[in-house]
């Protein structure tokens, strides 16, 4: 008996444990985690590395190697009779391996290290940026799913009320109360609740594929969609990531100003190199012979024309060009915030409005339905009334689910 009993309560439990669920917020992290964009994050940081390894570099030796064999239509002979210098062969061979050495460059190597850390976040900032404006087009989804969602409750309701109203009338039919064939118009009625039923069903799959497929996990026809509520602050300030990229944007252009300043510091380089050739060093020595030299070097480019004052005064212009696109973003954000709140004004506006109006059609449809059972009005009558009521719920409905969504898209739009 215990057993049937623990048995029973499983079977009851599974459809509520099977039941999937999701929340709007759950989406916006996964969108962020699964859309394919965001594998670039990673990829980015990885050719970054490769980026400043390469950079480094010219830290390390610089190794070359050259070998070279010629022959020449004439060599330089001593003009000495009887001297014992034998003139040098026509052909030359040649073999050397070099090391230069980096001692000094004024910091070059370094600021340009950090330049592309600058330009790494600033890339990632941008990848983060694409994501953040995927959460639009997630409320725009996700919303409709819910306004689905909500007019399938409400379109069961009246299904299973208009269920109850057809016995009620089908009793008064045999009782000769109300006149005959009256049912059949609440039949009629029931089979267009049918239809719209599937076309809700159908649309409510579709637009359960397309979330499905932008946010990259699987949703069933079934999964129920938390309704959330969402709150809007007014006071707080512009927290959208688009202005973090504008201003590591700044970043990297000083970042870039640093490199220049250090490009035309000296350089200052040891070397030495090897080799095997004939003639060697000694040209007066017609042999294979090995050789070296030993040394240091410095590269200072004194004069540019001044090529690098203006490549910084290019880059300060950027800069002022980054500022000017900050001030026209927050203008064009507030502008979007202000067109967001009349709308939700206008939203509240509309749903008080719609509360009274349901108020009013339910005392029309309590006269009708008494009508109705008395055999005064026939059943289209009270079917008229009973889908003016439904239709003023529905677009109470809607109205509930477009005042959230204009409220999380003004969150979006703000940051928040």
């Amino acid at each position: 008996m215990k057993q049937l009993i623990v048995i029973f309560a499983i079977l009851i439990t599974l459809p509520s444990v099977a039941q999937q669920s999701i929340t709007l917020e759950q989406c916006y992290q996964l969108v962020i985690e699964n859309y394919p964009l965001a594998k670039q994050t990673q990829l980015l940081d990885a050719q970054n590395k490769l980026d400043k390894e390469v950079v480094s570099t010219s830290k390390l030796p610089q190794l070359s190697l050259d070998a070279q064999a010629t022959y020449q239509s004439d060599v330089i002979e001593i003009p000495i009779p009887n001297a014992g210098i034998e003139p040098l062969n026509k052909d030359q061979y040649r073999a050397t391996l070099s090391v230069n050495q980096l001692i000094y460059n004024g910091g070059a190597t370094d600021a340009t290290l950090d330049l592309k850390s600058a330009q790494l976040k600033t890339k990632q900032k941008q990848v983060e940026v694409s994501l953040y404006q995927l959460k639009q087009q997630i409320n725009q989804l996700y919303f409709s799913i819910l306004l689905v969602q909500e007019s399938e409750l409400l379109l069961n309701a009246k299904k299973e009320q208009l269920k109850v109203k057809l016995k009620e009338v089908q009793s008064g039919i045999k009782y000769g109360v109300i006149l005959p064939s009256s049912d059949k118009v609440l039949e009629a009625e029931l089979l267009k609740l049918s239809q719209q039923f599937k076309e809700l069903v159908s649309n409510k799959a579709s637009l359960i594929a397309t979330l499905s497929s932008l946010i990259s996990k699987p949703l069933n026809d079934s999964v129920v969609f938390q309704n959330p509520l969402v709150e809007t602050d007014l006071q707080t300030e512009l927290a959208r990531p688009e202005l973090e990229l504008f201003q590591l944007k700044k970043e990297e252009i000083t970042t870039s100003e640093n490199v220049l300043s250090k490009q035309n510091a000296p350089k200052l380089l040891g070397f030495a190199s090897g080799g095997y050739g004939n003639p060697g060093l000694n040209m007066l020595d017609n042999s294979f012979q090995p050789f070296y030299t030993v040394g240091v070097k410095l590269n200072w480019n004194v004069f540019d024309w001044n090529s690098n004052k203006k490549q910084r005064e290019s880059l300060a212009i950027n800069k002022d060009i980054v500022e000017n696109e900050t001030e026209i973003f927050k203008l064009n954000t507030n502008i979007q915030l202000n067109q967001q709140q009349k709308e939700i004004d206008k939203i509240e506006e509309f749903i008080a409005s719609d509360l009274e109006i349901i108020n009013l059609r339910k005392e029309v449809l309590k006269s009708t339905d008494s009508q109705l059972k008395n055999g005064v009005i026939t059943s289209s009558a009270y079917i008229t009334e009973f889908t003016n009521l439904y239709e003023d719920e529905n677009t109470l409905v809607k109205h509930k689910i477009q005042l959230q969504l204009a409220k999380a898209n003004y969150n979006v739009i703000k940051g928040q």
